[in-house]
């Protein structure tokens, strides 16, 4: 089977917008990929990070994972500090990087705008996650459009090293999401929703209470004609409400329609937040019951070990190629 890499970093709650728009799509993969998860948590430290939420984090992001549907039988989830191969091969990309490429990154852009002083580590964050995806001789990457740049560079890496040190690692192709559920926020549904938006209201996370859930759908922005009808342009809010209920419950847009017709956003509000409650409950449950006991640790342990054995072997063909160490 092909292989697929995904990382995601330990910094706040999986939304309900990263839920319908890659979790669900991982549990898919898995059955005809060989899938490899990975808690990115050293990109996380490119930025000052609290030691104590960070590592809460690491383990309640391992926990959602395999809440939501990840199994352990079928795909590979671990933590990228507890396999050091990481570590050593993002230095390797980092020796065959430019600093203008790396200069050239829009995030990288983005998060130092302004600032009077950045951690190199921003810097060089593509070189390392190039070397998360090219350890596993990954064949896709599954991104969004604010990851693909980052990607084509990892490609650029591979190619540039495969060139100058012999055909040592696999190019990775990018897959972008199929075009589906966009979920927007819930104050804002011009944007999408994100878990770095200020305003608590305009963001559902997968770990929020049934009652936080029913509040922010019924303070959620729609308009002041009160019919349901779906109209991305001009009513934006119910659409994003609709598309919501659509995509946890597998129907069309159309039969929500004619299921609110003549029912007001009062009916319409209290009915979409139940979906997203009753579809959540059986998540948050299995989390608080994997938080809670040695199998998440057992699976960590697992995980890491079978992701240290393939990191491995590709690290000693980077370093063999390279002549570094002693090589007989």
């Amino acid at each position: 089977m092909k292989k697929i890499f995904s990382g995601v970093q330990p910094t706040g709650t999986i939304t309900l917008g990263n839920y319908i728009g890659a979790f669900r799509q991982f549990i898919t993969l898995q059955d005809g990929y060989n899938c490899i998860f990975c808690i990115v948590d050293q990109h996380a430290i490119t930025v000052a990070q609290d030691p104590r939420e960070l590592s809460k984090h690491i383990r309640s992001l391992a926990a959602l994972y395999l809440a939501v549907g990840i199994d352990p039988e079928k795909s590979t989830l671990f933590i990228q500090s507890e396999v050091p191969a990481h570590a050593q091969a993002g230095w390797i990309m980092q020796c065959v990087s430019y600093i203008g490429e790396l200069e050239r990154m829009t995030q990288f852009k983005d998060k130092s705008d302004g600032k009077d002083a950045v951690s190199a580590a921003l810097l060089t964050y593509p070189p390392l996650m190039a070397a998360d995806i090219l350890l596993y001789q990954t064949d896709i990457v599954p991104v969004g459009d604010d990851q693909k740049q980052h990607v084509e560079l990892t490609r650029d890496l591979a190619e540039r090293f495969n060139k100058r040190y012999g055909e040592v690692l696999t190019i990775p192709e990018i897959q972008l999401p199929k075009s589906g559920a966009r979920i927007k926020s819930l104050q804002d549904p011009l944007k999408k929703m994100s878990k770095s938006d200020p305003n608590l209201k305009a963001t559902i996370r997968i770990l929020d209470t049934p009652k936080e859930i029913e509040k922010k759908i019924k303070s959620s922005v729609t308009d002041s004609e009160g019919i349901v009808a779906y109209d991305p342009e001009n009513k934006p809010g119910v659409s994003n409400l609709l598309t919501i209920e659509a995509a946890l419950n597998n129907v069309s847009i159309e039969s929500l329609v004619q299921k609110y017709e003549g029912k007001g956003y009062g009916d319409f509000k209290a009915s979409v937040a139940q979906v997203i409650n009753d579809h959540f409950a059986p998540i948050q449950a299995r989390y608080e019951q994997l938080l809670h006991s040695t199998e998440l640790d057992d699976i960590l342990d697992r995980g890491a070990k079978k992701a240290n054995t393939h990191a491995q072997q590709t690290l000693f063909k980077m370093e063999a190629a390279m002549g570094l160490g002693r090589r007989r």
